[in-house]
């Protein structure tokens, strides 16, 4: 099952078997626990839920802790659902980053990190208006769209909150698994602040897909 839970704990550098010399993402990578299965018969679908992460069980709710004393599994800060290779995955058992190996492909999701509120420049890439000869703005964001609406239009493009959004990455590489220390080196962009949770799969798109 390559799917699992993991910390972000930060970048680092490390050269790869054919000597090239790459940034990597470290991330604390399990050991995840099989919280709960899903069956068709039971619930509609299929799915295995990952718990990753200890917590003293007098911060568990009272809806979480029925789940897991009717799984007869510890309970775990953390608790996502998975719905892709799960085949021959039971309650109680332990995903860790054994599973995966170098050059897998996979996606990572995660929050990105909060910038508060941003402008349109900032937030949408705007281009911004005339740099001189007095015309006072420089960074507005310019008409608001149609004056006999007499509103703003839904999605429209205006400053306000940027960031903590849920972010998804598709096909990155694994550079490296440590199953002795938990860790997984990850080439590419992994979203989220240092600590923050990330979900990790199987890629759902293969390297010559997304070249062309």
């Amino acid at each position: 099952m390559k799917n699992i839970l993991g910390r972000k704990v930060g970048m680092t550098s490390v050269f790869t078997a054919d000597g090239r010399y790459v940034p990597v993402t470290v991330i604390e990578a399990g050991p995840c626990t099989v919280v709960e299965r899903r069956t068709k018969e039971k619930n509609g679908y299929e799915s295995v839920a990952l718990g990753f992460g200890a917590i003293k069980k007098a911060r568990v709710t009272r809806a979480l802790a029925g789940h897991f004393k009717a799984n007869n599994v510890e309970p775990t800060k953390f608790v996502r659902e998975f719905r892709n290779d799960i085949d021959g995955v039971e309650v109680g058992q332990t995903i860790t980053v054994a599973e995966f190996a170098e050059g897998d492909r996979v996606d990572v999701v995660g929050v990105s990190k909060g910038k508060g509120f941003a402008g349109g420049i900032k937030r949408h890439n705007f281009s911004g208006g005339g740099a001189s000869h007095g015309s006072m703005i420089h960074r507005q964001p310019g008409s608001n769209g149609d004056t006999n609406a007499g509103r703003v239009v839904k999605g429209s493009r205006r400053p306000g909150h940027m960031g903590v959004d849920r972010v998804t990455h598709q096909n990155l590489e694994i550079v490296r698994a440590d199953a002795e220390r938990n860790v997984l080196l990850v080439r590419g962009p992994v979203p989220g602040a240092k600590n923050a949770l990330v979900v990790i799969s199987k890629s759902v798109k293969s390297a010559d897909e997304v070249k062309a």
